[in-house]
């Protein structure tokens, strides 16, 4: 079965609150405005369904994995807010034609992660559960959601780690210098009508990565030792952490390197071949699996020189991280 563990689409309701928010995340028609990023033009073609499920036939897949778009910062919003956006991306999610699959999201503001209704969304269909990587950066992390990688572990089904929500950045006024914003700010809440500094691929490039080495490195040393059955995906090749292997051992923090972890993966969007080549020396190629992240970027197949390698990305390694079911629905 090939397939693309890492897609996003926007199903119609979902859009329609967002369009309803007077506070990121909101879509201001096709504009959508979040605290710690640049306004983002959306083209309304990357969530016309019918237009993204001849992208998947062309592309070749036989499933396509769409999750919650977590640089939103749904999961944080307060419960009220959270609750009929989750539900809406549920449901229209799960309603999407084939070869499209979903995984399942969570609010995680409130006191105690809501595992029953994560039960719910696993029961429905989805393929597993999709974490913020922002949720996982150090062992209180780990353990807080703990809760809800136990209802996952329990359903035979793995842990998606993507990037989350960027940080606000510092302000520019127009024709002035960086000003800090101001104390004691809302990041829920537009801080003003100023430009942030950083360029549009700031967000993707910095603290995307930063969030992706953190909740790594604190999966090596609280996740695993509280999970050693738990599958996890991290995307974007965990923003290439696994290549730290040397500085890890130099630091004395080294003792298993070499010992391959076969339920811990690594997706591949945004990286061509050199990369993923680089973290197949370091982790082995059963390990690395296909994604795109479209529509935010097109699928690239590397070249490791041999077909094998592509059907183990595509095809195999996929397979191995969804389980039994191999993300087939109920």
């Amino acid at each position: 079965m090939t397939t693309d563990v890492h897609q996003h689409i926007w199903p119609p309701e979902f859009l329609a609150l967002l369009r309803s928010r007077t506070a990121p995340p909101r879509l201001d028609g096709w504009t959508l405005h979040l605290p710690g990023e640049p306004p983002y033009a959306v083209d309304p073609a990357d969530h016309d369904i019918a237009a993204r499920t001849r992208l998947a036939r062309t592309d070749g897949l036989d499933l396509a994995l769409v999750s919650l778009s977590s640089p939103l910062g749904i999961e944080y919003l307060p419960p009220a807010e959270a609750a009929p956006l989750l539900t809406a991306f549920h449901d229209g999610a799960l309603d999407l034609p084939a070869p499209f699959g979903v995984w399942a999201s969570a609010c995680l503001s409130a006191p105690e992660p809501d595992t029953e209704a994560l039960r719910r969304e696993l029961a429905r269909g989805c393929v597993g559960l999709q974490l913020p990587a922002t949720a996982l950066l150090d062992a209180a992390g780990w353990d807080r959601c703990a809760p809800l990688l136990d209802i996952a572990a329990e359903h035979d089904k793995p842990l998606f780690v993507h990037p989350g929500a960027a940080p606000t950045l510092p302000q520019l006024p127009l024709g002035g210098a960086p000003i800090p914003p101001p104390p004691q700010a809302d990041a829920a809440r537009p801080l003003s009508t100023a430009q942030p500094t950083a360029p549009a691929w700031w967000p993707a490039l910095v603290p995307y990565v930063q969030q992706l080495h953190a909740s790594w490195f604190a999966f090596r040393a609280f996740g695993r030792p509280r999970h050693p059955d738990l599958r996890v995906c991290f995307a974007a090749l965990a923003g290439l952490a696994p290549l730290h292997g040397e500085r890890l051992v130099a630091r004395g923090g080294g003792r298993d390197r070499g010992r391959v972890d076969y339920r811990a993966f690594y997706e591949t969007s945004s990286y061509g071949t050199r990369a993923v080549d680089a973290l197949v020396r370091a982790v082995g190629i059963d390990v690395v699996v296909s994604g795109s992240d479209r529509p935010y970027a097109a699928p690239v197949l590397p070249d490791l020189g041999a077909d094998a390698a592509v059907h183990a990305l595509r095809h195999a390694n996929p397979a191995r991280l969804l389980g039994p079911t191999k993300g087939a629905r109920p």
